[in-house]
């Protein structure tokens, strides 16, 4: 499987090359861990889920479209913005993520309670594939989720993180920002 195709991907596996893969944070993350490690400086193991990872769970949850049609009843003048991303972000928390993703996503929290000690904390982060272009900074745009344990909490977490690409904030960024 092409690390395209993956759903995990570990940050010794990320350099900053997999910022369309992994997003920014995470393509840093992984830098920092493969580089910084070796040298003794002490960075906490983690992975990232990846944009495939997110666009299969749009398309198997069937939602991919339906979030399109919310976001295009978006007017011009924002006015009904609050509405539109509520709608958006309630469509991908009632969804549920595909088995496999699940599973993924859970096995690699295990590995990391193996590493660091049962049920450890982790947070959960949005690294989008966008942040930091020339134009435009999406960094702080999306919803952080800290002290997350347990796989139940993490995979609300992961889905709260995904329906944060619809916040408010968020969906007037990237309108503004075309």
């Amino acid at each position: 499987m092409s690390r395209e195709n993956k759903f995990i991907l570990w940050f010794n596996e990320l350099s900053i090359i997999d910022v369309p893969i992994v997003g920014g944070k995470n393509a840093s993350l992984g830098e920092m861990y493969r580089n910084l490690t070796k040298n003794g400086v002490k960075i906490p193991n983690g992975f990232a889920v990846t944009a495939y990872a997110y666009n299969h769970f749009l398309e198997k949850a069937t939602i991919k479209n339906k979030i399109k049609s919310i976001l295009n009843g978006l007017d011009k003048g924002k006015k009904n913005l609050a509405e539109i991303g509520k709608k958006a972000r309630e469509t991908i928390l009632k969804a549920e993520l595909p088995d496999k993703l699940k599973e993924e996503i859970t096995n690699a929290y295990k590995k990391l309670c193996r590493q660091y000690g049962a049920n450890a904390d982790v947070a959960v982060r949005s690294s989008a594939t966008a942040e930091d272009l020339p134009d435009a900074s999406f960094a702080g745009q999306q919803e952080t989720y800290l002290n997350i344990k347990g796989e139940h909490a993490l995979i609300d977490a992961a889905k709260k993180c995904f329906a944060s690409l619809f916040t408010n904030r968020a969906i007037s960024y990237r309108v503004d920002k075309h």
